[in-house]
């Protein structure tokens, strides 16, 4: 497998568009603005071949609106509460673009930069690295963060996402990436009817503005669980949040090793019979219907982008981690490397 590009420009960068395939006829569209998955085409049941991640047709629309479709999150994936934490006694502010709170790297988080690219071509399958320097202050995060962001599709239909991040000053990172699926490709309005498993026993509760209130809560015998297959749609009308759905961080089953890969999710479709597993090393997954997705934006080929057109199953560590001490730590020291993988395989049923 080779990967190859075609370049794009806007009124304000120019881009380009990567292109990874494998032998099996998956083919993943990389940008690189905000190193997002612009793409990512898949056989059904039948071997027709669709597009399972909803986003938008042209680089304007990502550059004009935040809906994060299959952006790289960063430097912090999710809420920080009023956009502030505290690191060896020094108090940071950061900027705040989700009312009082700063949400998923601030106004200009990673997935509104252009981040330099390199291609390569290995036995397990072709990749593209994107990599970019984030500066001391950027959105009022402390440090010069280098970070690296590759993508790699392997002919055991497995997209592999690793990350890498330094710093010359204490900070905090969590990084992530945004896509939203609909396993049944164009043909499918919304994402109620998917079957989904989470193997989680726990979640994180959060206040009406999103914001953890630090416990941990068991998903049992609440529209929560998860833990068997179930639809989507089942118990969303029981969520009391506003607009309703799901928009929740899951504290996964972890190995005792805490760098091993775990199994965190599936999700399928049983018209397309697309299957999607979902494994990572990370502690926590938000799992994301949605919600606030509006018929006011216009996605690929020409459909708006409703609520409930797509769901997201992020990787991360927990939200507000540096405001909450019994979280795992987010804080990323000189002389550490941040590191960090998550992995999407497909198939049919």
């Amino acid at each position: 497998m080779t990967p190859d590009r075609t370049q794009n420009s806007s009124a304000s960068a120019p881009t380009e568009l990567y292109k990874l395939r494998n032998k099996n006829g998956i083919e993943v569209g990389l940008l690189n603005y905000g190193a997002t998955i612009a793409n990512l085409i898949t056989p059904d049941k039948e071997g027709r071949l669709d597009d399972i991640c909803p986003g938008f047709a042209d680089l304007q629309q990502y550059e004009n609106n935040s809906f994060y479709f299959g952006g790289t999150i960063g430097r912090f994936a999710n809420r920080i509460k009023h956009g502030t934490f505290t690191i060896d006694g020094k108090k940071y502010q950061l900027a705040a673009n989700d009312g009082a709170h700063s949400l998923h790297g601030g106004v200009q988080g990673f997935d509104k930069h252009i981040w330099n690219a390199k291609e390569s071509s290995a036995g397990h399958g072709s990749s593209v690295r994107f990599s970019r320097l984030s500066p001391d202050n950027e959105e009022g995060y402390p440090g010069n963060l280098d970070v690296k962001v590759t993508y790699t599709l392997t002919d055991d239909d497995e997209l592999i996402i690793f990350y890498e991040a330094a710093t010359d000053q204490p900070t905090v990172v969590n990084l992530t990436n945004h896509a939203y699926f609909n396993l049944a490709g164009k043909e499918g309005l919304d994402i109620l009817h998917h079957e989904i498993r989470i193997h989680a026993d726990y979640y994180t509760p959060a206040d009406s503005e999103l914001i953890p209130t630090g416990q941990l809560a068991k998903v049992q015998d609440t529209p929560m669980d998860f833990r068997s297959w179930k639809e989507i749609g089942a118990r969303i009308q029981e969520l009391g949040n506003s607009p309703r759905g799901y928009d929740h961080n899951y504290v996964l089953h972890k190995s005792p090793d805490k760098s091993a890969l775990d199994l965190a999710a599936e999700a399928y479709e049983p018209a397309s019979g697309r299957r999607l597993e979902v494994y990572t090393d990370q502690p926590g997954m938000q799992f994301y219907s949605g919600n606030f997705l509006n018929d006011s934006i216009t996605g690929k080929n020409g459909r708006p982008c409703s609520q409930y057109g797509g769901f997201c199953l992020e990787t991360q560590n927990f939200p507000d981690s540096p405001n909450q001490p019994t979280f795992p730590s987010a804080v990323l020291r000189p002389n550490e490397i941040y590191k960090s993988k998550t992995i999407y395989k497909f198939s049919t049923n």
